[in-house]
């Protein structure tokens, strides 16, 4: 191409191979991908095996319940491999199609780099200073009694952070990984039949799925099997069992340190390439989405893959990680209040649910399959009814699992029907799970009328539209609250109710019963990410179909997919805000409980009479609103850049509209990868300085006054209304912007005069505020929700 220029033999590129660039200068592998492909087949095959009979005896050392989770996760991970070598078994289409899709995996990968290279540094200063922290602060009753030095706490507590980042960072890796891979798939089945299309996109989905869940899993409980056999727990004179789930909460604060800057920086990068490339794409130009004139499209296709595949997938691993640490620190304390003999099967239950999650989700993964063909190669079936239709099955053998996993290990002579109570509890949360997403669709799918009356809006303009939007995100709040009010209610009666009573004979279960209840929310994860994933997929998918300039009818079955990925993006947002809200609340209660054991204080309730406290609170909502601006100011400056690039090269290469001269794609690729590493750092620093700071503050101002646990009460004041602000911001902002972007996707299918009228550029329009919206600011917040909750857990010595 660049020869054809030089030499003016310049043709209409549609008659020639198109080429698209090469974004890295050197293939990219992880170091520990490298370390192994460099080992000998049956080196690497004998030390998987050792490696796997030391996890099984450890498991074994421990407990019985533990060998059965490793099991379920090696399965897990051996279907992942079926589900790889399915996928990769598919053809990549034509040669313009791989093009595309090496380019789009070129810049995913080169981002992925730099992204997880900086965020590696940062989360080894953080390690210093927790260790730091950790050698000079006090210690509690049972550490002291357990011989578990300060120095031994620090290290154990670094090492889960460390270890938590890792894993997180891997589970971002292999989500990027397999959608960069299967887009093509998807889009080359798109020319035989819509059927072969969504079902790679679902298996492709499926596989991130399984490691994403099957990792956070196996990374607690090698965790804390390996901490039960070093430490010696519950033998004369060593730590009890109850205490041990304490030392995981590094673990949940190194998953949620990853995942805020991930979902920041992949968030960026994918809205402002999107806005950028809309605006003056289709906006000032008028050219279609995904048009290959357009410079920017290929780094909105890598955003994709960074934004929504890789951080969706730490998102997803963090929220999991929080839950079972948290679930598995209120079953201890309850076992103890309780005086329960033998309280591993309390402790060790969330493990168990997530595991029987991989086997349910597995099972409505492969139940995917379409059922009938059209010679039109149309679907006959609604691909969002296969993708609910898959759901339900999974939902039913969810609700039967948690039956038989409560049975199994929350049976206990002193309340004999406790188990059915904590049962019904996993079933509210099962409830609540199917109740989110269907109130999400219900707000952004086109086929309801919330989203059809803002398509209408569009009909009388750009300002109508942007009300319309704005007043359909703050409606959409109300049934969501309603819901997590009704489960958070029911789960803590049910549990309150079950008959277990602690030393002074007052009911103790109703904090492991809203813990339960966020199990049963979550027990079915592993599909709900499934359908995730298979958003960006069908997104990028249809995008390449668009750039290769492939037949009508292709694009007809890629944007249907697309469509129904856009409401699945949704929901699974959704599904995540209600989730992040049960767990926030568990891990409130754990740091609670945190303080009062390092304090030898009694700390059972947040005054918010108090001025100081009050002021905490304030403090907690104003980081929610000051974060999403800088998040949503952080898409609009680097799509400022995006936008004045691509205005340039169509300025100074007029040829690029008649396809005479080709795009400079590298160009914006590379001004948003490094505006979007730039701006993630400082609302990052703001979400895990600003507790630590206030809280060391307000200890400080309370010595002075004598109140000795001021500013742990501010701490947890700031983290309570934070909680509640952010939950009701981050629902507003995700049903928003996934509204205005179907109703955009509504107007293109022909409604309201179709694309290029003055309805659809209102519509685009709508789509490019709802962008930072539902990509950016929406799913950073639940994911800061959980980290202050682990934060204030990690940091509470400092409070005091």
């Amino acid at each position: 191409m660049d020869d054809d220029v030089e030499n003016g033999s310049l043709v209409s590129y549609q008659e020639k191979a198109r080429t698209f660039p090469n974004l890295r200068s050197k293939p990219y592998n992880p170091l520990i991908f490298q370390i192994f492909t460099r080992i000998n087949g049956r080196v690497l095959a004998v030390l998987l095996l050792l490696a796997l009979g030391a996890v099984l005896y450890v498991g074994a050392a421990t407990s019985p319940i533990v060998v059965f989770v490793f099991s379920i996760c090696i399965a897990a991970f051996i279907f992942s491999v079926y589900l790889t070598r399915w996928v990769l078994a598919k053809d990549e289409g034509p040669p313009e199609m791989s093009q595309i899709s090496d380019a789009i995996r070129d810049g995913a990968e080169g981002f992925f780099r730099t992204q997880y290279g900086t965020i590696s540094k940062m989360a080894v200063l953080l390690a210093l200073v927790i260790l730091s922290i950790y050698l000079f602060r006090s210690t509690t009753p049972q550490q002291e009694s357990s011989g578990l030095g300060r120095s031994t706490t620090a290290f154990i507590t670094v090492a889960a952070f460390l270890l938590g980042a890792l894993c997180s960072g891997i589970a971002g890796y292999v989500g990027m990984w397999v959608s960069v891979r299967a887009n093509v798939r998807v889009s080359s089945a798109a020319r035989r039949s819509a059927r072969e299309a969504l079902q790679i996109a679902v298996r492709a989905g499926g596989l991130s799925a399984m490691v994403v869940v099957g990792m956070a899993v196996i990374g607690v409980a090698i965790l804390y099997a390996t901490f039960y056999v070093w430490l010696g727990v519950d033998s004369p004179g060593s730590m009890k069992v109850v205490d041990l789930p304490l030392l995981l909460v590094g673990y949940g604060f190194g998953a949620s340190f990853v995942a805020l800057f991930a979902q920041l920086g992949g968030g960026i990068f994918t809205k402002a390439a999107d806005v950028g490339a809309d605006l003056v794409g289709k906006v000032e130009q008028g050219i279609p989405e995904d048009d290959p004139r357009n410079p920017a499209v290929i780094a909105d296709l890598v955003g994709d893959n960074v934004g929504d595949c890789a951080a969706r997938g730490a998102d997803l691993f963090e929220s999991i990680a929080a839950e079972i640490i948290s679930a598995m620190i209120l079953g201890g304390t309850m076992a103890q209040h309780c005086k329960i003999e033998d309280p591993s099967g309390f402790i060790l239950f969330p493990l168990v649910v997530h595991s029987f999650d991989l086997v349910v989700s597995s099972i409505g993964i492969l139940s995917i399959r379409g059922t009938r063909e059209l010679g039109s190669k149309l679907p006959v079936e609604d691909p969002m009814a296969i993708l609910q239709k898959g759901y339900s099955v999974t939902i039913v053998l969810a609700v039967i699992a948690f039956g038989v996993s409560t049975r199994w290990l929350l049976y206990t002579e002193q309340a004999p029907s406790a188990w059915l109570n904590f049962a019904l509890c996993g079933l509210v949360g099962i409830i609540t799970a199917y109740a989110f997403v269907w109130i999400t669709k219900y707000y952004t799918d086109y086929k309801h009328e919330p989203v059809r009356t803002l398509a209408l809006s569009s009909a009388t303009g750009h300002g109508t539209n942007i009300i319309a939007g704005v007043s359909l995100g703050l409606e959409s709040t109300a049934l969501p609250v309603l819901v997590i009010s009704l489960a958070i209610i029911s789960a803590y009666w049910l549990g309150q109710t079950s008959g277990l009573m602690d030393e002074t004979g007052s009911p103790t279960g109703g904090l492991f019963g809203t813990a339960v209840a966020t199990m049963g929310m979550l027990s079915t994860a592993a599909y709900v990410l499934t359908m995730d994933m298979f958003g960006p997929i069908a997104d990028n998918a249809g995008g390449i179909v668009e750039m290769a300039q492939q037949p009508e009818s292709v694009r007809e079955i890629t944007d249907v997919l697309d469509a129904v990925g856009n409401t699945t993006k949704a929901t699974t947002k959704g599904f995540a805000i209600g989730s992040a809200a049960l767990a926030s609340f568990l891990l409130f209660s754990a740091y609670m409980d945190e303080v009062a054991a390092f304090s030898h204080l009694p700390f059972k309730q947040v005054d918010i009479a108090i001025p100081e406290v009050f002021i905490g609170g304030l403090l907690g909502s104003m980081l929610i609103f000051v974060f999403s601006a800088w998040a949503c100011a952080a898409v609009g400056r680097t799509a400022q850049e995006v936008v004045n690039e691509v205005r340039r090269q169509f300025i100074e290469r007029p040829g690029i509209m008649e396809y005479k001269e080709k795009p400079d794609y590298g160009r914006c690729v590379s001004i948003v990868a490094s505006a979007s590493l730039k701006e993630m750092i400082k609302p990052g620093a703001l979400a895990i300085l600003s507790p630590i700071i206030i809280g060391f503050l307000f200890k400080m101002l309370g010595q002075f006054t004598g109140q000795p646990l001021l500013g742990a009460k501010v701490v947890a004041s700031l983290l309570m209304f934070a909680t509640v602000s952010g939950i009701l911001m981050a629902l507003f902002l995700n049903t928003a912007g996934g509204a205005w972007d179907n109703a955009k996707k509504f107007i293109e299918t022909g409604a309201l005069g179709g694309k290029g009228s003055d309805c659809h550029k209102a519509a685009v329009t709508g789509d490019t505020v709802g962008d930072p919206f539902k990509d950016t600011a929406g799913p950073s917040l639940h994911v800061l929700i959980k980290m202050l909750a682990t934060i204030t857990l990690v940091m509470a010595p400092i409070f005091l």
